[in-house]
């Protein structure tokens, strides 16, 4: 249980980064979808480069970030821990380093002939701003993943509020501030254009990116330069397998974005934003399962071998559940207030929140399965699960986006995590089992389904009010059904004290 206070502490504190840093960071969507109308299909651009930089991402960071985490709790010949940790780090930066280098060659070299081939050869700075983008991202990957391993959580969330926290107050300042100036005739300091638009939200995020490296000279001052070709050979043997299931796990979460405009039939842009804007509802899922991620690896790699640990395991993917369906109930529960994070156009995409919540769900336990393989060396096998996933959400996509438009990129990706999370549960359970509770596990996912469908059919014309209050004590239900089973009060901290006997 201690183990897991630990686990939650940590959780707690990547969570907040994670969490109020998205939170924060909603505040570009209704700026976006106000400032970029829907029928000007902006926001659709945004959606679609983003999710290639989300891809050439785990590309260029070539699993390192899990391979670091895996070699830095390795004893290798017996070297003390620093000197251990600090080769590893060496090696996985100049791995990265030399992927960065030769990408943005070739990127800035055929930059063109790219930009035609995605559609934008009317703006091609858009393509070079976010190749130097996600490089820089890829770069500062293998740090952050020191900081984890560390446990300095504090510089870690701290860092990334700051880039959050920046990048809205320049995002405000060009797409408020400096063009209310313009439309005034008042002079500014800063260079403005309202020609440039959309593409101030590529090179804001080039220069707020740009910045958070510059933290980082303290952990760069420390490396140690050159490389350990056999630790290096052994890194990428364990990495490409985490590769693999890392192209194939993030196709599962972009493929319909770059998809979309492809193959649907009419202005592929225009409906691209507006599911990409309801899916910004969706993410808090996403913010839960990062935080919960961030916490979780280290945890995992250092508990392997213990006596004990799995039932860590089994009780820390019961809470995980728990508590993503309960995240699921308040925004579905709250969906009159969320709704209006996005602008008025962008709102007949909503139907999309529940279905796509439900595939981040998945997507959390697919991760919490993927131990297993991680533990033996094995993560081939994930690679084959998430490749499995990546064709079903594919084929689902190509096949159905021509008739039902963005619904079928929802449902692709519930089919998709659906097939890799079973897969990686029943393969598992035959190579390394953990005894989950799933009954008790069962029971929570009913309660939630149940609860759901009672929200659903709560009559439209009644006050949003009065809804609010019916869908809230739904929720108090969940959460009574929480602590009467799984969390009672006397084992609180604080408050438990009162309920002793």
């Amino acid at each position: 249980m201690s183990e897991l206070k630990a686990l939650a502490k940590d959780t707690a504190i990547y969570g907040l980064s994670s969490i109020v840093g998205r939170f924060l960071n909603y505040l570009l969507v209704p700026l976006y979808t106000i400032k970029l109308s829907a029928a000007s299909g902006g926001y659709g651009v945004v959606t679609n480069l983003y999710a290639y930089t989300a891809l050439l991402l785990v590309v260029l960071t070539f699993g390192m970030e899990t391979t670091f985490f895996r070699f830095a709790n390795k004893q290798l010949g017996g070297e003390a821990e620093g000197a251990r940790v600090g080769r590893v780090f060496s090696s996985a930066m100049t791995v990265v380093g030399v992927l960065c280098a030769v990408f943005l060659l070739l990127v800035l070299g055929f930059l063109p002939g790219i930009a035609r081939a995605l559609s934008y050869e009317s703006h091609p700075e858009y393509i070079a701003m976010m190749a130097m983008v996600v490089a820089l991202d890829a770069l500062q990957a293998i740090p952050f993943s020191l900081l984890r391993y560390q446990q300095r959580a504090i510089k870690f969330a701290g860092l990334k509020l700051l880039f959050i926290v920046l990048n809205i107050a320049l995002n405000l300042l060009y797409f408020i501030v400096l063009p209310a100036l313009h439309a005034r005739g008042l002079p500014t300091v800063l260079p403005y254009s309202p020609q440039i638009g959309v593409g101030y939200v590529f090179s804001l995020n080039l220069v707020c990116t740009g910045l958070i490296s510059f933290f980082f000279v303290p952990e760069l001052r420390r490396m140690q330069w050159g490389i350990d070709g056999v630790l290096t050979r052994a890194m990428l043997s364990y990495a490409w397998p985490i590769l693999v299931l890392g192209i194939a796990g993030i196709l599962n979460q972009t493929a319909d974005k770059m998809l979309f405009p492809l193959v649907y039939r009419g202005d592929g842009h225009v409906q691209l934003g507006i599911y990409g804007a309801c899916v910004k509802i969706a993410m808090i899922m996403a913010m839960i399962t990062q935080a919960f991620r961030y916490a979780y690896e280290p945890f995992v790699f250092a508990k392997s071998g213990e006596r004990g640990s799995q039932k860590s395991y089994a009780e820390a993917m019961k809470f995980f559940i728990i508590f993503t369906l309960l995240a699921f109930l308040c925004v579905m529960g709250w969906m009159d207030v969320l709704k209006h994070i996005i602008g008025a156009g962008y709102r007949e995409g909503l139907r999309v929140v529940p279905i796509v919540m439900v595939a981040e769900i998945m997507m959390g336990v697919y991760f919490n399965l993927s131990f297993w393989y991680k533990l033996i060396d094995k993560t081939i096998w994930g690679a084959w699960f998430s490749l499995a996933g990546c064709a079903v959400l594919v084929a689902v996509n190509v096949l159905f986006i021509p008739r039902f438009g963005y619904m079928a990129c929802a449902w692709g990706g519930v089919a998709g995590y659906g097939t890799s999370m079973l897969l990686s549960y029943f393969v598992g359970q035959r190579k390394n089992p953990i005894a989950y509770p799933l009954r008790s596990m069962g029971t929570y996912v009913l309660l939630a389904a149940g609860l759901f469908v009672v929200m659903s059919l709560l009559p439209k014309a009644w006050p949003v009010a009065v809804r609010l209050v019916v869908n809230t004590l739904l929720i108090f239900a969940f959460v009574a059904h929480l602590i009467h089973h799984d969390m009672p009060l006397r084992a609180w901290p604080v408050v438990g004290k009162y309920f002793k006997k």
